[in-house]
Order: structure tokens, then sequence, then C-alpha cells
């Protein structure tokens, strides 16, 4: 009797760790599906933009100015399955204007499955003091995870899901109209949960991968707004706000 318990509570055991490692491998290969690519044309003018410098690191892609000079840095977070390269593009206006740009590679391309704290990523640049974090949808909620060891938060297409309305964090919110994922309603449903003096901005004609240079992206709306103007917008905002934080 009792070694037929053993086993009936062995089968049952080795039942659960079946089940716990097909699991995990689904994930795995599922994170690995359907990643979605940079596009090639965008990437291809980063690389040839004379004003940065643009390094493979172990800690992420990070574009600097190529003069060197830089006291400001930012931590970028990548929406889920997008390839991080897709958003060089549309950050390298930042490097061009003394900002450090460290764009992160989440584990498994997700960014909640990724735990590292910022200073993984702040290794890459370890002479600035004033790092800001930011992402691109879920890139974005993990940011605001990160956001209590940074001086600013910079949010694309995208809202915190945890409360950070009390901290004295500078916030840039920036959406888009014809967002289909990170609609308007869901942005204006978290606005509680930023600082009341975050600026909230949102671009006529922007989508959901409008933030970022990697093609359409299934359940997105339809972006009325051109790839070079979208760009041109978000540079202009991010200037202004990283220039605030350096008078400030």
């Amino acid at each position: 009797m009792q070694k037929k318990r053993h086993r009936i509570l062995k089968s049952v055991v080795w039942g659960l760790v079946s089940v716990v490692v097909l699991a995990a491998v689904g994930i795995v290969v599922w994170s690995q599906v359907g990643i979605m690519g940079a596009e090639p044309e965008p990437l291809a003018e980063v690389r040839a933009n004379s004003a940065i410098e643009v390094d493979d690191a172990p800690q992420g892609i990070v574009m600097t100015p190529a003069d060197g000079r830089s006291d400001l840095g930012l931590v970028f977070v990548p929406g889920a399955k997008v390839d991080p390269w897709a958003y060089a593009p549309i950050l390298q206006s930042l490097a061009e204007d003394g900002v450090t740009v460290v764009i992160t590679r989440p584990w498994l391309n997700l960014a909640f499955f990724d735990l590292r704290g910022l200073d993984a990523f702040t290794s890459a640049a370890p002479d600035i003091d004033d790092w800001s974090v930011g992402g691109h949808s879920l890139g974005g909620v993990r940011a605001c995870q990160l956001a209590t060891d940074a001086e600013a938060l910079v949010l694309f297409g995208s809202y915190c899901a945890g409360d950070v309305s009390a901290s004295d964090l500078r916030v840039l919110s920036i959406s888009g109209s014809e967002d289909g994922l990170s609609t308007p309603a869901k942005i204006d449903d978290a606005r509680h949960l930023l600082p009341a003096d975050a600026e909230m901005i949102e671009i006529e004609g922007a989508s959901h991968a409008s933030f970022g240079d990697y093609g359409s992206q299934a359940g997105d709306g339809t972006p009325t707004i051109s790839d070079e103007e979208m760009h041109a917008q978000v540079a202009e905002l991010l200037r202004a706000f990283f220039a605030e934080t350096t008078s400030g």
C-alpha cells in the first residue's frame, strides 16, 4: 500500500514538473516568434549620422553625441516583442542634443520578464549622474517601476500600472490620437497615477507603432502622420523636456 502511494506521489510530482517545464518552454518559444524588426532605411540613417556614436554594448544600444559631451542620460525600454533597434531613429535626436541614450534589450523580448535594476543599464555611461527612464507600451509600464531611481520619466504610448503621483518625478507622456492599443481613453484613465504636473501631450495622427520604426502592428489604429513629422515632433518635445532638466 505504501509503495503504491509512493508511486502515485512520484507520478504527481513528475507530472507537475512536466507541466512547469512545458509552460516555460512555451513562453520562451512564444517570446521569440513574431518579433517586430527594425525597418532598414531609418536604421541606416542612424548608423550614417555623423553627429552621434552608436555602440552595441552589453547594457544595450548606446547612442552618444560624437563630441563625447554628455551630462544627462536616458534608459529606454522597448515595447513587447519589438526589436530595440527600432527605437534608435526616433531617439537619435536626443544624442544629437547631448543626451546619452541606452536602449535596453529586455529578457525574452518582454519588459515584465526583465527584473534588472536601472543601474544594470546606466553602467554603460558611469560618468553620468542624472538619469531619466522611459519606454514604449509595455516598456513604459516597466519604466514606471524603474523610475524610483531616476530623475524623470518619459512615456511613449504608455501609462503606469503603479502609482507614482506622490513622487517628485518630472514626467513627459507622449501619446497618439490614433493609438489602437494604448488608446487615448486608457491614457486618460491612468492619468491620476502620475504627478499632477506631468506633461501630457497627444500627437494628432500618431498610432501606437508611430513611436518606433518597425512597421504596422496588429490591433493598432491607422496613422495619419508621416514618420518624418512624427520624428520631428517627438524630437522637439524631448529637446524641450531635457533642456528644462538641464536648467533645473
